[in-house]
């Protein structure tokens, strides 16, 4: 199986001058008591589209992968560990360098006037750019080393219970509409929310050590 992972706000000010003619304050209008604003209408709510059932004696029906890592248990948790993983060694590289640019100020601005000083700041931004080089590579395969662990924990959940709701529907060609090859397809056809509830409802296994 290929691998299944991977308001505008408009605000309007609107200004009202005060009315003044030739200096003059204009007469006060007469103002009328507030009146209850209507009721709120609450718009009706279209109706969530009917799943039609499965067509009864098909041989073919199709799956988006893409829906079933957003929306299952366990893809929801695959790409949580992976934003989790991502945002922590965007921190790490943000602190070198910060580090590294904080030193260069230091160089930069003349107030380290003795030689040792000098030289030991600009060794500190040569480790420090070797180290955020070093960083950013263990980063990378930190990444990497992640997603194909899920990508394996993902297709070892998902391949028995592909074959079990192709069995159990007689269906003889299974599809992926998440690849550009087929251009419409009958909704009826689609069997990604049901691998989604069967995903759900199984325990899913450990990562592989």
């Amino acid at each position: 199986m290929k691998r299944l992972l991977v308001a505008v706000m408009i605000s309007a000010a609107i200004g009202v001058a005060p009315a003044t003619a030739m200096g003059q304050t204009p007469p006060a209008t007469p103002q009328k008591p507030p009146q209850a604003a209507p009721p709120a209408q609450t718009p009706p709510q279209a109706a969530p589209p009917v799943q039609k059932p499965f067509p009864e004696g098909s041989k073919i029906a199709y799956i988006n992968p893409q829906r079933i890592l957003a929306e299952s248990v366990l893809g929801k948790a695959s790409l949580t560990r992976m934003n989790t993983l991502r945002t922590q060694k965007i921190a790490e590289l943000n602190a070198k360098n910060k580090e590294l640019e904080t030193t260069q100020q230091k160089l930069a601005s003349g107030t380290l006037l003795s030689q040792d000083a000098l030289a030991a700041a600009q060794k500190s931004v040569d480790r420090l750019q070797i180290e955020i080089q070093r960083t950013q590579q263990d980063a990378d395969a930190a990444m990497q080393e992640l997603q194909q662990q899920l990508n394996a924990d993902f297709d070892r959940a998902l391949a028995p219970l592909v074959a079990q709701v192709a069995a159990d529907k007689g269906i003889q060609v299974l599809l992926r509409i998440d690849g550009g090859a087929i251009a419409w397809a009958d909704p009826a056809l689609d069997l990604t929310a049901d691998l989604i509830k069967r995903l759900d409802a199984t325990k899913p296994a450990g990562p592989a050590k």
